[in-house]
């Protein structure tokens, strides 16, 4: 019973942790973010690629996986044999949940390198929702408060 409640907490804090993702989108805005004034500048796409925006680590993926290992391979064997198949489990699990966060935070994006009408050159990471062709014309919005940039059509 208490390993079912274990595996409950950290699911639950696994799924309360992926609302928490912010995006990066050329269209989503938070609410603090719709009212605020943003700098607008027209400038040309000089190239566009493909990128992933990966969430800033956290350790819940990690440390999840590696309790459901630990649990989950402390019934193998007995003694020493037992405790090295506890500690592969625990390694094992957290390497797995590792894995599996990022593959559930990591959204794709595109790195879209802008001309400015002023001649200078900045690059912008963003969500992939808003596909962008090299010569196209385009606004960039810069935040006057966070000093993030976005790239949207004109």
């Amino acid at each position: 019973m208490q390993i079912v409640k274990i595996i409950m907490t950290l699911s639950i804090i696994n799924l309360l942790l992926i609302g928490c993702v912010t995006s990066r989108s050329t269209n989503v805005y938070t609410e603090g973010q719709a009212l605020e004034a943003e700098d607008v500048e027209e400038g040309v796409v000089e190239s566009v690629e493909p990128a992933t925006i990966r969430k800033d680590g956290t350790i819940v993926g990690s440390v999840g996986g590696s309790v459901i290992g630990g649990i989950a391979a402390s019934g193998i064997g007995g003694g020493k044999g037992q405790a090295i198949a506890t500690t592969g489990g625990i390694i094992l699990g957290g390497l797995l949940g590792h894995l599996m966060e990022q593959g559930v935070t990591d959204r794709a994006a595109l790195k879209v390198v802008v001309r400015l009408q002023n001649g200078k050159k900045i690059v912008i990471v963003q969500e992939a929702d808003v596909t962008f062709q090299r010569g196209e014309r385009v606004n960039v919005f810069s935040s006057r408060v966070d000093n993030t940039k976005r790239v949207a059509k004109l």
